[in-house]
């Protein structure tokens, strides 16, 4: 019966969100939403009076999806209609809004896999999406807001359609198999709408997903929301009937069998009584303004210059090949490396120089503070470092660093979390590791790395072993 429904659904022409089949109705619908708001605010309806709807966004896009979850949040009324939307996403990484995205992943890699990052409204930890999650959205107002109800409708899915036992722990996060988290959950409340969501991991790819949210800390401290590590485990491991459109209908007939303000099976009858499931397309057509919102949350500013103020400290061993020959210094001498950045942008820099080193001859300082600040921390420091540094011009020649200087840029490639440095020195060039050396340069040709890059990172070793 589900999959005769959502057949029908998906070959009428007629499949449109109620309120939503035109532009002008859309606008109509957000106008008329806040006007019901102002005069309703604080009357609730009864339980009878209210209706319940499935939407399914038809975008695999994390930055339109979430897009339409804000649309939905800032314009909808949901007094008298309840709505759960689903929605699946291509892979992607999703932070928390008071997250710090170089803190909770492995950003380098992240980029490098052409791997989506986005930072959500709602607060809550990390996650990764791909196609083998599904996503849901529950929105109510919120005096109506009940977290434990939603995922109570999600646990008793599982049962009912798969024989799965899931539990909810003190977290609020659904676990199976008394440890493994296949869901976690986050929130958003406003004045007058509230709306909870999560993700379900039904076959996504964990590998990725583990490579994705590698934590890389580098030194960072930072008063940012920190996710909380779990051992997880997809639903499909423990019922391989589980998928993800299965799941999404058998959540989607628990949604509507039950009635909006208490957990009672109210069967085939309580389901006939609702609006049904829906596709939506999140488009300007459908949702004006929509655009506009997905433009923001594409954006550098708001992914990564929305980062908590954090600083970053590294130290480095210099060479004794580099320091000048000392019976008076420690033959042990670091070079330590200092940054605090707001907004996204390096803000202040300090460079820390061991005296071995200033006496034999480096004063490339000042040139690195100066070149650094207000940059972006990523490859943007890096190129700005490299002009002021890797090469001077003198006259009409120009100049390559010495040994000294170099070492020092590629002390802040390595604080910056250059991906290349961080791969060679702690997965080829670990003293643990035991592959040769042409099976590192073949992982590394794997990972689409340009050979030129994979020469100049290597020679880092010299240094940092």
């Amino acid at each position: 019966m589900a999959q005769a429904m959502l057949k029908k659904i998906a070959t009428s022409s007629a499949c449109l969100v109620v309120g939503l089949t035109r532009r002008s109705s859309a606008r109509t619908l957000a106008i008329a939403s806040k006007n019901v708001n102002s005069k309703k605010e604080g009357v609730l309806p009864a339980e009878g009076e209210i209706t319940k709807s499935v939407f399914m966004s038809q975008s695999n896009d994390i930055y339109t999806n979430l897009a339409l979850e804000d649309w939905m949040y800032r314009n909808m009324d949901f007094t008298n209609h309840h709505v759960m939307m689903v929605w699946r996403n291509d892979p992607c990484v999703v932070i928390g809004r008071h997250q710090n995205p170089w803190l909770e992943a492995n950003v380098p890699l992240v980029n490098e896999m052409q791997i989506a990052l986005a930072r959500r409204n709602s607060g809550g930890g990390t996650v990764y999406h791909d196609r083998g999650n599904l996503n849901i959205t529950f929105f109510t107002p919120r005096e109506r807001y009940d977290r434990k109800y939603n995922l109570e409708i999600i646990t008793r899915a599982l049962f009912r359609g798969f024989g799965v036992k899931a539990v909810i722990n003190e977290r609020q996060d659904i676990i199976v198999r008394d440890n493994y988290k296949v869901s976690g959950t986050a929130a958003k409340l406003g004045r007058l709408t509230g709306y909870h969501h999560c993700t379900l991991l039904v076959n996504a790819n964990k590998a990725d997903l583990s490579k994705a949210l590698a934590k890389r800390e580098h030194g960072i401290q930072t008063i940012a929301t920190a996710s909380t590590r779990s051992p997880v485990a997809n639903l499909s491991e423990v019922n391989s009937r589980v998928t993800v459109d299965s799941l999404q209908t058998a959540v989607g007939y628990e949604y509507l069998r039950t009635p909006a303000l208490h957990l009672e099976d109210g069967g085939q009858a309580h389901i006939s009584q609702q609006r049904g499931f829906q596709f939506v397309n999140p488009t300007d057509e459908w949702f004006p303004g929509l655009a506009e919102l997905k433009n923001e949350l594409q954006t550098w500013d708001w992914n990564y210059g929305r980062t908590p103020v954090f600083t970053v400290s590294r130290a480095f061993p210099v060479p004794a090949q580099l320091l000048a020959p000392s019976e008076i210094y420690s033959a042990t001498q670091e070079l330590i490396i200092n940054m605090t950045v707001e907004h996204g942008l390096i803000s202040d820099v300090t460079l820390n120089i061991p005296p071995g080193l200033i006496e034999s001859g480096f004063h490339g300082e000042a040139s690195v503070i100066t070149h650094l600040k207000g940059k972006r921390f990523t490859s943007e420091a890096l190129n700005a470092l490299q002009d002021a540094m890797l090469t001077r011009h003198l006259n009409t020649e120009v100049r390559k660093l010495d040994d000294k200087e170099q070492f020092v840029a590629k002390c802040f490639d390595q604080v910056c979390c250059e991906l290349y440095c961080t791969i060679i020195k702690a997965v080829l060039l670990n003293p643990n590791c035991l592959c040769t050396y042409n099976t590192a340069v073949e992982r590394i040709r794997g990972m689409k790395m340009e050979k030129q890059k994979i020469v100049f990172k290597v020679s880092l070793h010299n240094y940092l072993q």
